[in-house]
């Protein structure tokens, strides 16, 4: 060997391993400081982050401190964003049901239907019986076999009869199971379904048993001799809740801003019936949420800590978002963007951290998504390929905040260590993170932004195509994406995709569809009935909102 370049060789490996050394000892610390961050979030104390509870705001306390212990400023002189949202409906604690004067647990022994009126009204009725100005008793099944039918429509038969009732003059309905069905219905928060003119009640099989059914073949109620004094005080609302956003800001007087986020809220108690565990609200169990997203909201202080620490970093300003609501459908990821008025000319890129403290240290794997929103993105990718096993999703859409971003026309990029059996259950506990593992993908997100730092350019912007998920499939689509958690009649156009019919329509974004053709839009289920009556080629209109004022725009549909 030449002996120059053995010398250099040499003293530059000595220079090297001080730097090595340097840097695996700031992976240590950074690892610790991760599992102390995720060892609080996690905590049995903050009961599982659950959206607009005191887990929820301890969680954001927390979050809100760490920013402050290193001095990174609040955005616009705030860290809280709290926004407002209705998610789904709930039964109202002045519902009264009562059989013969029993009051009737809610939930246990009977409960309004969530399309029910909201009236008190009363009526004394003979089972089987109906007559105009009573209170209809009517049995949801037929026999045994529609009872034990996992597919039979029970919400929609109820509304449909209902309706039919009420037209026939009945004051309202009591749907009964006199068979003690497979899968009874619940109280479905989520029903979209048009509202209806009368109250509408479910009567369980063991109260109905108790209370109602007639024996020995006469008109003896279980209860006692005669009819059946019924009194219905029914109250169905709006189930409205309060999530809080934590967010803040490393200000270089640029012209464009980097978005970096991680959701921060979690399950609960599995009340919202997102777990994945067995009996979860029964047995009351804790889901701590220590991967999703405990993991992603202590990666993010640490890349705002880098940031805010790196003097190389100026040709960005860069926003740090917590996120909650995600678990109930990205409401503050939704409600940030709109509230703050985000705007993807102002915006260069969104990076989103969920779920990236489970790295398998034997395959590598991580996934990026949203790698098709931008070309820049492809040498990111390849800036990972030395250390990680990637998987790549093209898609801008996905199953967390940066689809909200995404929709807004920004170029976003997703961070994700993939899924594993702990996923919404309450074994996601802070001693299953691999935390070495996390620190490396920290490391791939700080390198990915020093990168586009130094390009120092605004990322273009490409829309991916949209992946369907559900599991119905239509003869026709709209190509729009919609708002899920859009709860005021209609269906909220969320995103557009490029050259469908909705686009060539003149459908936009925030557009409220309320007609399809002849068929009125109040939800999601009436819109999927509607695309059900029309085949690809029908030429038909599309009744919407647009800022309030009602438009009409003729429309060629297609699959």
């Amino acid at each position: 060997m030449n002996a120059r370049i053995f010398t250099l060789f040499f003293s530059g490996l000595f220079v090297f391993q001080p730097l090595v050394f340097a840097q695996k000892k700031a992976d240590k610390k950074t690892a610790k400081q991760v599992e102390t961050d995720v060892t609080y979030l996690a905590s049995d104390e903050l009961e599982g982050r659950r959206t607009s509870t005191e887990g929820e705001r301890k969680a954001a306390d927390y979050i809100e401190k760490r920013y402050q212990d290193e001095e990174i400023a609040p955005y616009k002189n705030h860290y809280r964003y709290p926004f407002h949202f209705v998610y789904g409906k709930e039964i109202s604690g002045a519902t009264q049901i009562r059989i013969n004067n029993v009051l009737m647990r809610i939930n246990e022994d009977a409960f309004p239907l969530p399309f029910s009126a909201n009236k008190h009204i009363t009526s004394e009725i003979l089972p089987e019986v109906m007559e105009q100005g009573n209170i209809w008793l009517m049995p949801l099944y037929d026999d045994q076999d529609k009872a034990n039918d996992p597919h039979f429509e029970a919400e929609k038969y109820m509304f449909e009869h209902a309706k039919e009732a009420a037209k026939q003059g009945a004051s309202g309905v009591i749907f009964y199971d006199g068979f003690g069905a497979k899968w009874p219905p619940s109280f479905n928060r989520h029903s979209d379904i048009e509202q209806a003119d009368i109250p509408v009640v479910f009567l369980t099989h063991d109260a109905y048993q108790k209370y109602v059914k007639q024996q020995d073949g006469g008109s003896t109620p279980a209860s006692q001799k005669g009819g059946l004094a019924i009194d219905l005080n029914i109250s169905v609302n709006k189930a409205e809740r309060t999530g809080t956003n934590i967010a803040a800001y490393v200000d270089h007087g640029a012209k464009y801003t980097v978005v970096l986020g991680a959701h921060y809220d979690h399950l609960g108690y599995g009340e919202d019936e997102n777990s994945l565990f067995a009996n979860a609200v029964k047995e009351h169990q804790i889901h701590h949420g220590a991967d999703d997203n405990a993991s992603g909201t202590a990666a993010l202080l640490e890349v705002a800590k880098w940031v805010k620490g790196n003097k190389k970093l100026h040709n960005y300003n860069y926003l740090f978002i917590n996120f909650s609501g995600e678990e109930l459908g990205l409401y503050g990821s939704k409600m940030f963007v709109k509230d703050e008025h985000v705007d993807s000319a102002q915006v260069a890129y969104m990076i989103n951290m969920d779920m990236v403290g489970r790295l398998n240290d034997s395959t590598h794997s991580l996934t990026l998504g949203g790698v098709g929103t931008s070309p820049v993105w492809e040498e990111v990718v390849k800036m990972g390929n030395d250390d990680f096993k990637i998987t790549i999703d093209s898609s801008g859409v996905g199953p967390s905040d940066h689809t909200s971003f995404y929709n807004a026309g920004i170029p976003v990029l997703f961070f994700f260590t993939g899924t594993h059996r702990d996923y919404h259950k309450p074994s996601d506990k802070a001693d299953v993170v691999n935390y070495p593992g996390e620190v490396e993908v920290i490391r791939y997100v700080e390198k990915t932004v020093t990168k586009l730092d130094k390009e120092n350019v605004k990322p273009q912007f490409t829309a991916t195509r949209q992946i369907a998920t559900g599991k119905r499939s239509y003869k026709v689509s709209l190509g729009i994406m919609p708002d899920y958690t859009y709860q005021d009649g209609g269906v909220r156009v969320e995103g557009v995709s490029d050259n469908r019919p909705a686009m060539k329509a003149g459908v936009k974004q925030g557009d409220i569809i309320i007609k399809l053709g002849d068929n009125q839009v109040s939800g999601m289920q009436s819109y999927m009935e509607a695309l059900n009556k029309f085949s690809p080629g029908d030429k038909t209109q599309v009744t919407l909102k647009r800022d309030g004022k009602e438009m009409v725009l003729p429309i060629e549909l297609n699959k």
